[in-house]
């Protein structure tokens, strides 16, 4: 998924209204499962509550541009998870589905991980082994290191220009000097929305604005994917997080998510991608 761009260049001011606004209001409609939409009356109340001015906002007869933006983008959140993300995330059975087909088709030489489950939950990490299996159908020869044991770093004339706070789980073609970056966030096994998953989605977060700012001062562009799944931890437990990665995403601070079974219907096309501009790129030693 790529972010709208009617709200792709919204400022930061306008991401803070969204945080605030749907903390307090909730992510969802009880009893139904869905993503909500907010009216605007629930929004002046929000406001109200949160010590804010609600003439920010205005009214039903007559909303402010702010309103009119804010409610605009709460539905096209809606919509997109409730509508496109929802039946994409995949649990253990059809993701191992997924993976055997594709093993089978591919023959893949590429490093397939183990999960971290024990006893009978044990096996291969059916998500990132989609995904490596892909990448590598799709990369032409190229390298690709599948699990970075290095920080992520862009050099220039011969010196570390910005070395990443955290490692990746992937990166074209490699660590240094990337083409693109990815983080593969797969929890089938879990129970629970728990701190770990959580942190997960900050890693991201903390990786887009290391990028954010090494575009913005050195005019350094390294492409950053966030790919999740499992049905049961992110649409059953974890939905406003899904929220707040839409959010990021719109923000700019990752440049498409891929969630679930959306691996295999894009991520063939985005290494294309890739594999075009890595030609293109002069690598600094």
């Amino acid at each position: 998924m790529k972010a709208d761009p009617k709200f792709a260049a919204l400022p930061k001011s306008f991401w803070a209204v969204v945080r605030s606004v749907s903390q307090e209001i909730g992510y969802t409609i009880r009893g139904e499962g869905q993503v909500k939409v907010p009216t605007i009356d629930e929004v002046r109340q929000a406001f109200k509550n949160l010590h804010l001015n609600p003439d920010r906002i205005g009214n039903a007869e007559n909303p402010t541009g702010l309103a009119s933006t804010l409610l605009a983008y709460y539905e096209h959140r809606a919509k997109v998870l409730n509508k496109f993300v929802e039946p994409r995330l995949m649990d253990a059975k059809r993701a191992k589905s997924v993976f055997d087909a594709l093993k089978k088709k591919l023959r893949p030489s590429c490093p397939i991980p183990l999960n971290k489950q024990k006893g009978k939950k044990k096996a291969p990490a059916y998500f990132t082994g989609i995904v490596n299996m892909l990448i590598e159908a799709h990369s032409k020869g190229l390298a690709c290191d599948y699990d970075p044991r290095e920080l992520t770093t862009v050099t220039r004339n011969g010196l570390p220009l910005r070395t990443l706070a955290r490692r990746v789980d992937g990166a074209f073609p490699g660590a240094v000097n990337p083409v693109a970056i990815w983080e593969i966030k797969e929890y089938y096994y879990t129970t629970t929305f728990g701190s770990r998953v959580a942190d997960g989605v900050y890693e991201t977060l903390l990786d887009g604005m290391e990028l954010e700012e090494l575009r913005e001062h050195e005019k350094v562009k390294v492409l950053h994917y966030l790919m999740l799944d499992a049905h049961y931890t992110w649409w059953k437990c974890g939905k406003s997080y899904l929220c707040r990665i839409v959010d990021m995403l719109h923000m700019g601070y990752t440049d498409e998510v891929l969630f679930g079974y959306e691996v295999v219907e894009r991520l063939p096309e985005l290494v294309k991608s890739w594999v075009t501009l890595s030609s293109r790129a002069k690598y600094q030693p």
